[in-house]
């Protein structure tokens, strides 16, 4: 028999947001990919400049397999690039390199949100894997405390995605701060500001996904509790 939940109906935004942020980062990247900085620097030159104007010189940086791989890792004080972004010396790459820069940054300068965000991977990650099944069972056996259990399991994951917000705006602001205090052409500036909001998309949608699906799985426990 088929069953309509209604509550399907709240994620509906979170998923277009999402669709729409994957075409928005991927159209983006791909157009200024093309246009190519006129300092002729490559994104792996860029992120060594930036971390060894600001304090980063021990941090190494490491091509990586991939696109948009990009990531910093604090416990390895490595600051890895995809191929793309660590040889190219397009406005795209420039900017992508900037902003992982901008972690390393952030945690030479125990950036409170970075701190924070760390400390909620472990428990974000058993939180997120734990919530469904826990929520589920307690809907199927009729017992309310383990469907609290699932919830708060999954606020835990919930708050990962909203620290994190913070964390990538502030790496994304800290780059394009670095390159107007740099002189960069504007018409370039204004290349690294769109491939860094677009990205920035990205992890709004996560987010938003993430609270709705919050909020669905209140509003169904809340229906259960009154038909019990």
């Amino acid at each position: 028999m088929f069953y309509y939940d209604p509550t399907y109906l709240l994620l509906i935004p979170g998923m277009l947001l999402a669709l729409y942020a994957q075409f928005k980062v991927k159209s983006t990247y791909s157009k200024w990919s093309e246009v190519y900085s006129r300092s002729g620097m490559t994104g792996a030159q860029a992120a060594r400049i930036i971390l060894d104007a600001n304090g980063c010189s021990h941090v190494r940086i490491e091509r990586v397999a991939g696109t948009l791989t990009d990531h910093y890792d604090p416990k390895g004080g490595v600051l890895r690039l995809s191929s793309d972004v660590y040889s190219s010396n397009s406005v795209a790459a420039l900017g992508v390199a900037a902003h992982e820069a901008g972690h390393a940054i952030q945690d030479a300068q125990d950036y409170s949100p970075l701190r924070i965000r760390a400390m909620l991977v472990p428990v974000a990650n058993i939180g997120s894997s734990a919530a469904m099944p826990l929520f589920l069972l307690g809907l199927v056996m009729s017992w309310q405390p383990l469907v609290t259990v699932g919830i708060l399991c999954f606020s835990l994951a919930v708050l990962f995605y909203v620290v994190t917000l913070p964390v990538e705006f502030n790496a994304s602001g800290r780059a394009v701060a670095i390159f107007r205090e740099g002189s960069m052409p504007e018409d370039e500036l204004r290349g690294v500001k769109a491939v860094l909001s677009a990205a920035a998309l990205t992890y709004v949608a996560a987010a938003l996904q993430a609270v709705l699906q919050l909020v669905r799985l209140l509003l169904i426990a809340s229906s259960r509790r009154r038909d019990d």
